[in-house]
């Protein structure tokens, strides 16, 4: 099963619908500090209701923590980003994959990116629209590495 990364979120929300999804389908929600925000902050709790109990949430202190503990797992890292140069519905994704997404304001990191096995991109019917909002993103992503993998019921 695919795993979710978000390196240093910013918008508590946010992270609390992506946590939420992360919830719902059963999937590993990796958070990356520094954070935008601490995990007691409300909004971040309202935005996932009372589904926490359900979210398999891991949080690393900073992405070097992040490296040793992908290290130990193994798998690819798939960076979602404007910049990748495949569409995500085009990328064939695999069980062990995990599926990297920057802060709500920059995206992922340029090392970050570097480090990635494949950068994906989510496509843009209007040009003026750079991207959609991460909790979209995510959910959008994940989905369709579930279907590619028939993990959807």
């Amino acid at each position: 099963m695919p795993r979710v990364v978000l390196i240093n979120p910013q918008i508590p929300p946010n992270t609390g619908s992506i946590a939420r999804t992360c919830a719902a389908t059963g999937t590993e929600l990796h958070l990356v500090k520094p954070l935008g925000f601490e995990l007691s902050d409300r909004y971040l709790k309202r935005a996932g209701l009372d589904y926490w109990p359900y979210v398999d949430l891991l949080v690393h202190e900073s992405f070097a923590d992040y490296k040793i503990h992908h290290a130990d797992r193994g798998g690819r890292w798939i960076g979602f980003s404007t910049s990748g140069q495949c569409s995500y519905i085009e990328f064939n994704f695999q069980a062990d994959d995990w599926l990297l997404f920057g802060c709500e304001a920059t995206g992922l990191p340029s090392n970050v990116l570097a480090d990635c096995n494949e950068v994906v991109y989510i496509p843009m019917a209007q040009p003026s629209v750079r991207s959609l909002n991460l909790s979209v993103s995510v959910a959008v992503g994940l989905f369709e590495a579930l279907r590619q993998m028939s993990c959807l019921r």
